[in-house]
């Protein structure tokens, strides 16, 4: 299955069950977030995709914006365990062992902009992954990494839903 085939059937299930979109979008953002899920399962089309549906639909905004936002966080909050956990032997898990540069660039972003990576890296496709895994096997302290984690999530989903959300608000 293609990943436009995969997008596509992802908005028709939102569009069939409305009822159902924060979770979906929950469970996109959380898959784009957690660093070897989201090396798998690129969710970024689909959440804006879900954002235009949530425009040209009845589906409120809030609440799937906060369950994109709540899954984003988790995803990297358990990423960030998973390295503060297994440190160095990261690099020997499948599907990372396969991309070894990731972890690098990973490492080098997180060198550069400290805590300040974690907000960032959340807008940056390439190390968006791993920058959570990153800060754990430095052992950056939990309340830094947490409290920029969550007000990432919330401006990061804000920004993947709001446009279609905000443009298709007006067309219709």
């Amino acid at each position: 299955m293609s990943l436009h085939e995969l997008v596509q059937q992802t908005l028709d299930f939102v569009k069939e069950h409305q009822a159902w979109a924060p979770v979906i979008a929950g469970l996109l953002a959380f898959g784009e977030s957690f660093a070897i899920i989201s090396l798998l399962i690129p969710a970024t089309v689909a959440l804006i995709g879900v954002g235009a549906l949530i425009g040209a639909s009845n589906i409120p905004f809030i609440p799937v914006w906060i369950g994109a936002s709540i899954g984003a966080a988790l995803g990297d909050w358990i990423s960030y365990w998973i390295g503060l956990k297994l440190e160095n032997s990261v690099h020997h898990i499948w599907p990372l062992s396969r991309y070894p540069q990731m972890i690098e660039r990973g490492e080098a972003f997180f060198k550069r902009y400290g805590t300040w990576s974690i907000f960032l890296g959340r807008f940056f496709g390439p190390v968006r992954a791993v920058i959570p895994l990153v800060a754990g096997m430095f052992e950056m302290p939990f309340v830094p990494f947490q409290i920029a984690n969550w007000v990432s999530a919330f401006v990061w989903a804000g920004a993947l839903l709001g446009p279609g959300f905000t443009v298709l608000q007006y067309l219709w």
